[in-house]
């Protein structure tokens, strides 16, 4: 009898290779996501680079044995699509790459127990159970990595701080409270090293206008977010326009919303999209463009252009014009026009961006602001 063989490394460094930013900030944002998924109110984590370890403690829900468990399955994932911003415990998972030890300790009710998790060789990653060393007091989850490379950024608080701002960057600005309320019930507190990262509310001043998404006269935006214009140019990090879901950001830039303005170098911004958790990909590290999940994803993007483009229109920033962008990507704007088209008739959203022929028979898809 045969027995089939996985190459654990190379399945876990494929699953490194899906998301856009480095491997240290995959780790750490996707620990957060659990957390944050978990109904965590306060995490708190902790570089020691003398002992190498990076340890996040939160104070969520906790597992059950079971599923503790069940989470060294490299698959294994309890969530549906929706339900979350993390991934099958990701974070933790590409963890074994860089770590010589994981260990997961967990308080759920009467429940506390924990692992010790470390990949032995390309094909084995075996754990066991281990006392819990103490880390988590009441429930929640605590998870403490034990770094190979001493330089490692994650045993920088510094690196940490940006990165946990960048990537949860609407967790930490009053303007989305409102929007991100019925997923967080109060504010996220977030520690590194004993430090409270700060809450931080920008200047109304000219160079910043708010952006509202609504669909079908609804009284609540689907979408709520800004647009900033600086006079000097944007960090590299800072340009381009952010989407986000449930507080975390998914992409950045001009590439994902099609419209590019006259000065793409010195204008940013953030939308928070809480809708659009049931369209991102797998890993949550993208968003789905086909099937009903890609044609609301569709809609909403349809929907931000046209919000962004009014908004540049009044500032003067005119985005250059379709015949201007490049050739390489007429290829890709026709299958779009394809798949848009087909679904037209099934989503009203939709609709709209279809012009149609006398008889009802779809002729072209209309442009938004150069998309």
């Amino acid at each position: 009898m045969g027995e089939t063989r996985v190459d654990l490394q190379h399945l876990l460094e494929d699953l490194r290779d899906a998301y856009p930013g480095s491997l240290e900030e995959t780790i750490l944002t996707e620990i957060l996501a659990n957390s944050l998924d978990s109904g965590a109110t306060s995490i708190t984590i902790t570089a020691d680079p003398a002992q190498g370890t990076l340890t996040v403690v939160d104070n969520g829900s906790g597992m059950q044995r079971r599923d503790l468990a069940r989470y060294h399955d490299v698959a294994a994932s309890t969530k549906a699509r929706g339900e979350g911003i993390g991934f099958a415990g990701v974070g933790i998972k590409l963890g074994l790459l860089v770590c010589q030890e994981v260990v997961t300790e967990t308080r759920r009710g009467k429940t506390h127990v924990a692992s010790a998790w470390h990949l032995a060789s390309r094909h084995r990653a075996p754990w066991k159970w281990v006392p819990p060393p103490g880390l988590v007091t009441e429930r929640g989850t605590a998870v403490r990595l034990t770094l190979r490379n001493p330089l490692s950024p994650l045993l920088d608080p510094g690196f940490i701080e940006q990165t946990v701002h960048r990537h949860y960057q609407p967790l930490f600005d009053p303007l989305f409270d409102e929007m991100l309320r019925p997923a967080y019930a109060q504010d996220i507190a977030v520690d590194v090293n004993g430090h409270r990262l700060e809450r931080q509310t920008r200047n109304t001043d000219a160079g910043l206008a708010r952006l509202e998404v609504r669909f079908l006269r609804k009284r609540k935006p689907a979408a709520l977010g800004y647009l900033l214009r600086e006079d000097h140019l944007l960090p590299e990090d800072q340009r381009g326009l952010a989407i986000s879901t449930y507080g975390k950001v998914i992409r950045r830039g001009w590439d994902w919303l099609g419209v590019t303005p006259a000065e793409p170098d010195r204008i940013g911004g953030l939308i928070e999209a809480p809708g659009l958790a049931a369209s991102l990909t797998l890993n949550k590290g993208d968003f789905i463009r086909s099937g009903a999940h890609g044609a609301a994803y569709l809609a909403y993007r349809k929907a931000i252009q046209e919000a962004v483009s009014r908004q540049l229109a009044q500032w003067g920033d005119v985005p250059s014009p379709p015949e201007e962008r490049p050739r390489q990507l007429r290829p890709l704007e026709r299958d779009l026009e394809r798949v848009i088209e087909d679904l037209s008739d099934d989503f009203p959203l939709l609709a709209s961006l279809v012009e149609h022929r006398r008889g009802g028979a779809a002729q072209s898809v209309r442009r938004v602001g150069g998309a």
